[in-house]
């Protein structure tokens, strides 16, 4: 019955892929589909693409490790959800509608694009592709990681069995569907994340005992301070957690859903979609992870024994211990839609970058878009195989990883990347391509500096490294931007006018750009 679930649960991904495929006639579509998402489709495609493997394995176990103090993580979830879909969807559709963006390199081209600046907006684009390629790959690879672990440690598979099934399902569907395919297969995936999250905690709450929750479990882990209270330490491993919302505030592969979706009627109806979606899942993945320890550990018991080292095991063995062999199967095809919902959204992001970006708007800007379907769907499976080849090489070199900060090295570097871009590029008119050029390189190194040196600085480096590398990767990102485009204008104003004025870019599927509004 297990796997007649599994198998059932794959046949329909198969079946969108097939369905999307043929409704794919430009490049617009392969990428965008068409535009023509509706509000139900695009939030839970927004939703199911930003939370991955890290979700059903990674905050169920930050739960059971840390107790309530994960619950910072949801804060920090909403508060980026929101502000994505309250305050900067709608005027980031505005923009891209406009330009006839169907890539974000495209949008920035066409926020900062100058007749007189051609090649710094083409520095711009490639930077920006480059950096999706490289991060997407390795967010990517650390989804096919889940992939194994998740079939290894429900199903008692083979790891690299389990991430070559995984792998090769999502990449048949992404790779004849495209956007489409992976839009309705969020949905689709969505809507099982979030029915075994709602379920789990309620029926782990039910078996405990009367009692059982307070004396079966340390109470450090009911302060949501962490151990030790409100300690500065402490302070700053919850900055760490809160701040993993700041991806929300311009990953690409979140924000080509604005692109995607049909209108702004359509926005206003789906952020409150996303906002109960990202309340239900990620409270329900932490007291998951709560509840399950003090069910299935108890205060004596052997915790790393039980669950993991990182508690990454409680969602299977919970599950496991209260439902029948029919539900697990359910709650098997949960966990592997949260991962390959986010396979396939990045997938598609990447391969545009790869195409659009690179190929035809760099070196062969008269290509017309319909040309590039079939180029687009081999990059989408030779990025896929180099994923693959950089999760199975992980995988033997660091056997200790944890699939939460793995999941999070990659999320970070494409939001300490291109989320102070989008937020500088909506909110401040004077942010020039100069300044976005430098919020990117810096967000870009940051990321690893912020991982792997500043823990090795003696003395502080370890507690300032506790607030990891997302926070202060963006800060710093947004201030380069902030100075270098201040530093810039000032130089141009004391250079003297060059005789022509800023024009937005409109571009189209050939890559010509054609003169827009200007700007006043």
């Amino acid at each position: 019955m297990l796997y007649l679930i599994i198998a059932a649960y794959f046949g329909v991904l198969l079946l969108l892929g097939v369905l999307a495929s043929r409704r794919v006639e430009s490049l617009s579509d392969y990428y965008l589909g068409g535009k023509r998402l509706g509000y139900w489709v695009a939030a839970f495609s927004t939703r199911a693409t930003g939370e991955s493997a890290w979700l059903y394995l990674g905050l169920t176990g930050l739960g059971a490790a840390a107790g309530l103090s994960a619950l910072w993580v949801v804060v920090g979830e909403v508060l980026g959800v929101g502000t994505a879909w309250f305050l900067m969807a709608a005027p980031f559709k505005r923009a891209t509608d406009r330009s006839g963006a169907i890539t974000v390199p495209d949008y920035l081209v066409s926020r900062f694009g100058s007749s007189e600046t051609p090649a710094t907006t083409r520095r711009l684009r490639l930077v920006a592709a480059g950096a999706l390629a490289l991060f997407v790959t390795i967010y990517v690879s650390a989804q096919i990681d889940a992939t194994g672990k998740a079939f290894a440690i429900f199903l008692d598979w083979n790891y690299y069995t389990g991430a070559l099934v995984g792998f090769g399902i999502v990449v048949i569907y992404t790779y004849t569907g495209g956007f489409l395919a992976v839009a309705w297969s969020d949905l689709f995936q969505g809507l099982l994340m979030l029915a075994g999250l709602v379920v789990l905690p309620v029926a782990a709450f039910a078996a405990l005992a009367p009692g059982a929750l307070t004396a079966g479990i340390d109470p450090v882990l009911l302060n949501p301070w962490g151990p030790g209270g409100a300690t500065l330490p402490n302070l700053l491993t919850i900055v760490s957690y809160a701040a993993i919302g700041i991806g929300f505030l311009g990953s690409p592969q979140v924000f080509v859903r604005f692109m995607a979706i049909r209108d702004q009627t359509q926005i206003r109806a789906g952020r409150w979609v996303a906002i109960a979606f990202t309340l239900a899942t990620d409270t329900g993945a932490v007291l998951s992870g709560l509840l399950g320890r003090a069910l299935l550990v108890g205060a004596d018991g052997d915790f790393a024994a039980t669950l993991g080292p990182s508690g990454e095991q409680v969602l299977p063995v919970l599950v496991e211990h209260l439902f029948p062999p029919l539900v697990v199967g359910l709650f098997v095809a949960a966990v592997l839609a949260a991962i390959m919902s986010t396979i396939d959204s990045l997938l598609v992001v990447a391969s545009s970058a790869v195409t659009r970006d690179v190929y035809q708007q760099t070196l062969h800007p008269d290509l017309a878009g319909e040309t590039l379907i079939g180029l687009s769907r081999r990059v989408t499976l030779a990025l896929a195989f180099v994923a693959l080849a950089v999760a199975l090489s992980v995988a033997v070199l660091v056997p200790e990883r944890t699939i939460f900060w793995y999941v999070i090295f990659g999320w970070s570097g494409i939001a300490a990347t291109f989320c102070p871009v989008i937020v500088l590029s909506l909110v401040w008119r004077r942010y020039n391509a100069h300044g976005a050029l430098a919020s990117m390189i810096t967000g870009l190194i940051a990321v690893p500096v912020f991982k792997f040196l500043l823990p090795l600085a003696p003395g502080w480096g370890p507690v300032v490294a506790r607030a990891e590398e997302l926070a202060p990767s963006f800060l710093v990102a947004l201030a380069a931007g902030v100075i270098v485009t201040l530093v810039s204008s000032r130089r141009a104003a004391h250079a003297g006018p060059t005789g022509a004025r800023p024009v937005r870019r409109s571009l189209g599927e050939g890559g010509r750009p054609e003169t827009g509004d200007r700007r006043q």
